[in-house]
């Protein structure tokens, strides 16, 4: 084996033994690369580098992501979910599961406005968990709802999962949109059923809202409050959506309309403030700055592990894989969801992607299919332990009555819920592509 290709290996090696010690996974990047690039091709790296991370953070489809994330905190503001549980809980009635129903319907919509996985969990956490406490849900079951509720942001677009796909991938991100809302709307679909048919194997697990506590508001009312609370948002979504997947507007241009429309929002609920914008600000270059620092430390890894001959390793472990072309991206798929249990999304996308990518190119697979595929499987990496960031997010906001087997426990059943809508995806692709064809993507 050439000395280039043991580089490259050692060069994985010291990334996942770094991560092991508790190394940041930015910086453990951004070592391992320059260290083995540096040692494989000396001095030159340094030369190649500047232009290669100036390439990727000068793409203007980037911009989106600080404006969409802008959109989502400034609606976190607003304390939309607070509101909307509340209606959802009334017109749950007495249907076993409802309270559970109304979590993903909420999860669903936050992730529609904000697609920020920590602020919708933290948000469920902090209004649902210890109602559903309340009414005798059953512990596990309701940690597990909360969590796999707050990940749907990932797959419903707009996502940042997505613009990064499409970036990577090479396709637009209107067309990414449109592939992935069918497939979200599945899952979503998939959570309701689940918690319907528990509700009638394990009553117990899933009780209904109490009589005296449906009473205290009238339908009228009721539907009243249900369309006040939940017409803007949804106004929004399918605003900023609509004109990117009907190519209206360009996906930036969509984000700043969207940015615009949150303050909207925010201030029809009379609830925006100087302090509220300062606080959303804040947020958003928060998050945006280290996505984008994740994003320039994968630059330089994924530059040094190409330089030292990584991807023709790839292409002679694809080799061995048999099956032809489905069983590679199954291959593919199983690594991920491996890879999902330790790292985080935006890793896994900037690393692992584009070294499958040739492969996948040069067996013409569908990229809007395989797209809608990996975002599916990147969101279970939010669900799976030790290192699922919703375990962790939804523990610092848990009641300390609530063990963290309890959480962990919980979300078992939802991480193979996911599993079982990747299968569908993988056996049926137009639940994908249909909607891009159909509007001439």
């Amino acid at each position: 084996m050439p000395m280039n290709e043991i580089l490259a290996i050692l060069s994985i090696v010291s990334f996942f033994a770094m991560l092991a010690i508790g190394m940041p996974v930015a910086l453990t990047l951004a070592v391992s690369g320059l260290v083995f690039g540096y040692l494989g091709f000396g001095p030159i790296l340094f030369n190649l580098l500047p232009a290669r991370i100036f390439g990727v953070t000068a793409n203007y489809t980037l911009i989106a992501i600080p404006l969409f994330v802008f959109m989502g905190v400034m609606l976190e503001k607003s304390k939309i979910a607070d509101d909307l549980m509340d209606v959802i809980g009334h017109m749950a009635g007495g249907l076993r599961g409802g309270m559970g129903i109304g979590i993903v319907l909420v999860g669903m919509l936050l992730g529609a406005t904000t697609g920020i996985v920590g602020a919708t969990i933290v948000t469920l956490g902090l209004i649902t968990l210890p109602a559903l406490m309340r009414r005798g849900y059953h512990l596990p079951t309701a940690c597990g709802t909360i969590c796999a509720s707050g990940t749907l942001g990932q797959i419903i677009p707009p996502s940042t999962i997505l613009i990064l796909l499409a970036d990577i991938l090479g396709q637009s991100v209107g067309t990414l949109f449109a592939a992935a809302l069918f497939p979200g709307l599945m899952l979503s679909g998939i959570f309701v059923i689940y918690l319907l048919v528990l509700g009638m194997v394990k009553p117990e697990f899933v009780p209904p809202v109490s009589l005296a506590e449906r009473d205290t508001m009238s339908r009228k009312e009721l539907w009243i409050r249900a369309a006040k609370v939940g017409l803007p948002p949804v106004a929004l979504v399918l605003a900023v959506l609509g004109s990117i997947i009907g190519g209206v507007a360009a996906p930036t241009e969509a984000a700043s309309m969207g940015a615009l429309g949150s303050i909207l929002v925010v201030a029809l609920s009379g609830r925006f403030s100087f302090s509220v914008l300062r606080e959303t600000t804040l947020a958003t270059t928060r998050i945006t700055a280290g996505m984008m620092f994740i994003l320039i430390c994968a630059q330089v890894f994924a530059l040094a592990f190409r330089g030292l001959g990584g991807e023709a390793l790839v292409h002679r472990m694809f080799e061995w894989v048999p099956g032809g072309i489905n069983a590679d991206i199954l291959f593919m798929l199983l690594l991920i969801f491996i890879l999902g249990f330790f790292i985080e999304w935006i890793e896994i996308s900037y690393i692992v992607v584009p070294l499958f990518l040739p492969i996948l190119m040069a067996a013409n697979a569908d990229m809007v299919w395989i797209a809608a595929l990996i975002a599916l499987v990147l969101q279970t990496s939010f669900l799976t332990p030790p290192f699922g960031w919703a375990l962790f997010y939804l523990r610092s906001v848990a009641p300390p009555e609530v063990p963290t087997m309890a959480i962990y426990k919980g979300v078992v059943p939802y991480i193979g819920l996911q599993l079982i809508a990747v299968a569908l995806l993988f056996m049926y692709p137009g639940i994908a592509t249909w909607l891009p064809r159909a509007i001439g993507w």
